[in-house]
């Protein structure tokens, strides 16, 4: 799996005009599935995810996980993260999760998140989203678990 995530001050996913998920303070995460992934690589992310800190304590270090600023998640599916763009203009996405493996890996992705007790929004599998947010610092991290 691939997951981008960014910290966010305010994240929203829309699909045709309509707001399926928003959140403040938290996480916006961009989620490639690919065919060999397993809960192993859920369970590592979901792990490293909801530990990661980098927000801001009193002293102005990153040294506060989501939990301990009470903040939440917008989780979107995105199959691009899987893109070849090594041969010709036009990317190839063979690599990325076949689309039924893919949604039933997100979804369960999206649960375990948020059996942490954390508060998880999201998109619509497959959908053409319009996403907003307001990238925090920046702080954005690649989560690959290929390479963990």
């Amino acid at each position: 799996m691939k997951v981008i995530l960014q910290r966010v001050s305010e994240a929203s996913v829309t699909v045709a005009g309509n707001q399926l998920g928003a959140i403040e303070q938290g996480f916006m995460l961009l989620v490639g599935v690919q065919d060999a992934d397993t809960d192993a690589e859920l369970d590592y992310l979901v792990r490293k995810i909801t530990n990661l800190r980098v927000f801001e304590d009193q002293a102005g270090k990153m040294n506060l996980s989501l939990t301990d600023v009470d903040g939440a998640i917008l989780s979107i599916s995105q199959f691009t993260l899987y893109a070849d763009t090594r041969k010709g203009n036009r990317p190839s996405f063979t690599a990325a999760g076949a689309p039924d493996f893919a949604k039933k890996m997100y979804d369960r992705f999206n649960t375990k998140l948020a059996s942490t007790g954390v508060r998880v929004e999201t998109g619509e599998f497959g959908a053409d989203m319009k996403v907003s947010l307001v990238n925090d610092g920046p702080v954005t991290i690649v989560f690959d678990t290929d390479n963990k």
